[in-house]
């Protein structure tokens, strides 16, 4: 009987402690279920069950923290491909070409200053000056959490099968396309390329320097490259056409008659001005500002700055309502290229001898572009920004500066830049966006 009961009560003991074990486990699990049945448990107990799951690690004798262990952190990244893992890295990086990193790259320039003279205007090839430093040419623009793909003119050229580039603006826009024609051409003489200004109407007028642009075309590819003077991008018509000396009528809220004309014919535009908003260029030009048709008279648009943001807006907001009937049209504003006059102006003595490059730093981090104009202009529209301001800024040492050809002495520039150089990362830049 002894043994009888003792049985009995050992099985007893054992079927509570069985349905104990059960009944902790069906809480475990329950827990990890729905985490809001710990909140009947006490703060010990919700404290001492998991810990198993965690490592300790005492600093000082006085800190505990805990980290779960690494096989859980294992266990996760096993269920999702390396692909996925980029993904979440990256997911919430945004990609601005204008934010990055100089960096010395042996492979550059991508051509020769001596072998570009087909396209390069002769005061802007500094190889063909008396310059002897040329370590602005060796570097390269590498952008933040962008892709840029390294610059090859026959995969570029193929891109651009049977399209028209076009640059519309001042000298820094004929700098970029010269830029573009020696990138494309490899820097070599190439007699196959077709001079095709005829079809913009790009002709030298009697008594003129230069025609008002220039257009080539790339047989092979059908690419045509061009680019059309409009130093303000306003709309200029002489007031007396039949006076040589005629005032030109300005027109704020105009776009250029040649890009009206011939814009259904571009594939991808680049626009840029900033250098001829002065009194000076007014002047010496007899420029009269027009808005609707007539004199401005509103003293808002008078200043020269208010002119020039008045003429951005306003040509930005014409070209935005043409897109939607231009689908494979890709339209760029360029920002304002830097100068870097010290200790005075181009007419009061003003230099940039600097040859050391990078002096001011290689970085930039910031999020708003220092063009505030036209990137305020572009904003809620279909145009791109091409923001080239604050990564040129930083390359004082690649401009034109006191060099020249005849090794005569004169007023520096440091407003154009040395091609190859600075430019030629813009068209970088543009590649990768269109």
């Amino acid at each position: 009987m002894k043994g009888g009961n003792y049985n009995r009560f050992r099985g007893r003991h054992l079927s509570v402690t069985l349905i104990t074990l059960i009944f902790t486990t069906i809480i475990l699990w329950v827990s990890e279920k729905n985490p809001s049945i710990t909140t009947l448990l006490t703060g010990q107990d919700q404290f001492t069950w998991p810990s198993s799951e965690y490592h300790t690690d005492t600093v000082n004798n006085s800190s505990v923290s805990m980290r779960p262990k690494g096989h859980i952190e294992e266990i996760f990244f096993e269920e999702i491909t390396a692909e996925e893992t980029e993904e979440l890295v990256h997911k919430d990086l945004v990609c601005n070409y204008a934010k990055g990193w100089w960096v010395a790259d042996s492979r550059r320039p991508l051509y020769s200053g001596f072998g570009c003279k087909q396209w390069l205007s002769e005061m802007w090839a500094c190889r063909l000056t008396q310059r002897l430093d040329f370590s602005y040419e060796g570097y390269r623009w590498l952008p933040n959490n962008c892709e840029m793909p390294e610059f090859e003119r026959s995969a570029f050229l193929i891109r651009m099968q049977d399209k028209t580039i076009a640059f519309i603006g001042d000298s820094l826009g004929r700098q970029q396309f010269q830029s573009l024609m020696c990138m494309a051409t490899g820097g070599e003489m190439s007699p196959e390329v077709e001079d095709v200004g005829k079809e913009y109407g790009l002709v030298k007028a009697r008594g003129a320097k230069r025609p008002d642009g220039w257009a080539f075309r790339f047989p092979n590819t059908n690419t045509t490259i061009l680019y059309y003077w409009s130093s303000t991008l306003a709309d200029l018509v002489p007031i007396n056409s039949t006076e040589p000396r005629s005032n030109v009528a300005m027109h704020l809220d105009r776009p250029p008659a040649f890009m009206r004309k011939y814009l259904h014919r571009f594939d991808v535009l680049v626009l840029n001005t900033g250098h001829h908003w002065n009194r000076g260029k007014l002047t010496a030009n007899r420029w009269v500002m027009y808005v609707n048709g007539k004199p401005n008279d509103d003293s808002k648009l008078a200043s020269m700055g208010g002119a020039k943001n008045f003429t951005a807006y306003s040509i930005s907001k014409w070209l935005d309502s043409q897109l939607p009937y231009l689908p494979r049209l890709k339209a760029f504003f360029r920002t304002i290229s830097p100068r870097h006059f010290r200790n005075g102006d181009w007419n009061t003595g003003g230099s940039c001898d600097n040859t050391t490059p990078l002096t001011e730093g290689r970085e930039v981090f910031q999020d708003q572009s220092s063009d505030e104009v036209v990137e305020g202009a572009v904003k809620g529209t279909r145009i791109k920004l091409l923001d080239i301001t604050a990564i040129s800024d930083l390359r004082d040492e690649g401009h034109i500066s006191h060099y020249s050809v005849r090794a005569t002495g004169g007023i520096n520039d440091c407003l154009h830049w040395c091609l190859p150089g600075i430019p030629d990362t813009w068209n970088e830049l543009l590649a990768a966006q269109i």
